[in-house]
């Protein structure tokens, strides 16, 4: 699995791209998968439903299916970040995952930025970050790639991570 990270400040756009791209990427027969890191915490399942129940009576994991789709919830009794790496390990193999957020991982990202924010570029503290998607020029020797030309952006990610396209 290769991993490529999209980085920003919140309304800065992470998402709508992520959209984007996702179905871009599928076009090109590639398996792709995303790990979001929240900053808050959030709650998939809602009181009263025998999952929530589960869970709340103390199960640490529960698997909830159908016909359409399932999903693994687990409580971090313990408190604290997961890794990455750990996150990594539970997903099915893929050919791509895409992460939204974990700034802080030493992976190689395209950072999102929007003056219009009001917050300053992450890309020259950054390392890790081996592009710019923004709608304004800047002043970097980094790639900057325009935010609406999502294949020029798909295409710079696959050549990062020396991925090749599938026929599908």
């Amino acid at each position: 699995m290769k991993v490529f990270g999209i980085a920003g400040y919140s309304g800065s756009g992470k998402t709508t791209l992520l959209e984007k791209l996702i179905p871009c990427f599928t076009a090109r027969g590639l398996k792709v998968s995303v790990i979001k890191h929240a900053h808050h915490g959030f709650d998939m399942d809602r009181p009263g439903k025998d999952s929530y129940r589960h869970r709340e009576a103390g199960a640490s994991e529960v698997l909830l299916s159908c016909s359409d789709r399932w999903v693994l919830m687990h409580e971090n009794r313990a408190g604290g970040d997961i890794s990455l790496d750990e996150l990594l390990g539970r997903l099915a193999p893929c050919d791509l995952v895409l992460i939204e957020g974990f700034k802080q991982e030493p992976v190689p990202k395209l950072e999102v930025y929007r003056p219009e924010n009001g917050k300053p570029p992450l890309f020259p503290e950054r390392r890790d970050i081996v592009a710019v998607a923004t709608d304004v020029a800047l002043d970097t020797a980094l790639p900057s790639l325009p935010l609406d030309d999502i294949e020029r952006i798909a295409d710079f990610v696959m050549t990062t991570l020396d991925l090749r396209s599938h026929p599908c």
